[in-house]
């Protein structure tokens, strides 16, 4: 017995043959071409085909808008531009912020909420460890919020929302706990050359510094590199404990300044999982003795950094500069309010890098890159941050 058509043989007919009827194959691109000619009369291509005498079918790629669970069997119409790539579905949650309903997609932190949905002071919620670029580090807690059936505070940058959560961002508690994180910090670490936000932030909530006394004396140059891990010294209660301690300056492009040094963690991030995959740094020691070091304490030269300097890019306090930012700082010739960003392609290689090139009375003095550039996610190798030194040989 000959059948016709698509589907399976009729009962009887001893056929074996599975169903031909393909969502992603070649006989429903076939059928989708000829109804495509039928649509077009037959002359010319359908609109998105090529016109440079390549007319052929190109082969299925992807899902199609033929659904496999209609009874009717018939194929659909591709579009013309080709078949639809579906991402993955993800329902939304709904939140309240400060007793003001949002919806934000599942899987989204408290912070992306309040950068996204947030009124705009609740998009100003103050960060240090965090990045646009980065996974939560979670190690700042200054952008804690409270939460509705939450005993603690929580970090906004690392919870994620849920529905029928309802956070809170500017009460008593969390202001309290803000300013804390800010003011222990500013007493311990040079804060001065932090970012205009965290020096905003710090303004906004009050803090102050100097209740704590003045700083005890800085460190001698690899002091607190040499202390022994979890032996501290009493307080003397009349001064700050403090991390100062001299520049560690042992290459030609960047510079160490750790008495600027919060922790944060950024730093080794980059260096790790996060961008470069090079693992040249890491945390060592404890508690206040905490601090960013090397495999074995080693110069930065025996280590194994590459010098890309991602680093330098996600540093929120000036621990890390480049050389050249360095000196002119040293010589009282640093004017960032004459400063301007230039954004280009770097030369150096095909990748297509976006370099933003701060420049200084008409000389380079640092390259960054956007965080939201899609090749580079704001980070850069040792050639797009520091080979720009050629472009002023004259």
């Amino acid at each position: 017995m000959t059948t016709t058509g698509k589907g399976p043989a009729p009962a009887g007919s001893g056929s074996t043959a599975p169903d031909d009827r393909s969502i992603d194959g070649a006989s429903e691109a076939a059928e989708g071409a000829d109804v495509r000619a039928g649509d077009h009369g037959g002359s010319g291509p359908p609109p998105g085909e090529r016109t440079d005498g390549d007319t052929a079918v190109p082969s299925p790629v992807g899902p199609t808008v033929l659904d496999p669970a209609s009874s009717g069997g018939k194929p659909e119409e591709r579009l013309a531009t080709g078949p639809v790539m579906l991402g993955p579905i993800r329902r939304r949650v709904s939140l309240e912020l400060d007793g003001r309903e949002v919806r934000v997609t599942e899987g989204s932190t408290i912070l992306d909420a309040l950068h996204e949905q947030g009124t705009p002071e609740q998009a100003d919620t103050p960060t240090l460890c965090w990045a646009p670029n980065m996974d939560p580090i979670n190690a700042c807690r200054v952008c804690v919020v409270e939460v509705e059936g939450s005993r603690a505070l929580v970090p906004s940058c690392a919870r994620a929302c849920e529905d029928g959560m309802q956070v809170r961002t500017d009460t008593e508690k969390v202001r309290h706990s803000r300013r804390m994180v800010l003011e222990l910090l500013a007493s311990s670490v040079d804060m001065d050359r932090a970012s205009v936000d965290v020096q905003r932030w710090m303004g906004d909530y009050g803090v102050d510094a100097g209740r704590y006394g003045p700083p005890a004396p800085p460190a001698a140059a690899g002091e607190r590199d040499r202390r022994h891990a979890g032996h501290h010294h009493a307080p003397d209660g009349a001064t700050a404990a403090t991390v100062a301690q001299p520049v560690k300056i042992d290459n030609d492009l960047y510079v160490r300044d750790y008495s600027r040094c919060i922790m944060c963690y950024k730093c080794v991030n980059a260096c790790g999982t996060d961008a470069q995959f090079t693992f040249a740094i890491a945390a060592a020691g404890r508690g206040f003795d905490a601090r960013i070091a090397t495999e074995f304490d080693a110069p930065l030269p025996d280590s194994a950094c590459v010098y890309c300097g991602n680093c330098i890019g996600v540093c929120p306090t000036g621990a890390l500069v480049s050389r050249r930012e360095h000196e002119l700082r040293e010589e009282d010739d640093w004017h960032p309010e004459e400063e301007t960003v230039t954004t280009t392609i770097c030369s150096f290689c095909g990748v297509g890098c976006n370099l933003e090139l701060h420049v200084q009375q008409n000389e380079i003095v640092n390259v960054t890159s956007p965080s939201d550039h899609s090749v580079t996610h704001g980070h850069l190798c040792i050639k797009g941050r520091f080979g720009f030194q050629h472009v002023q040989n004259f």
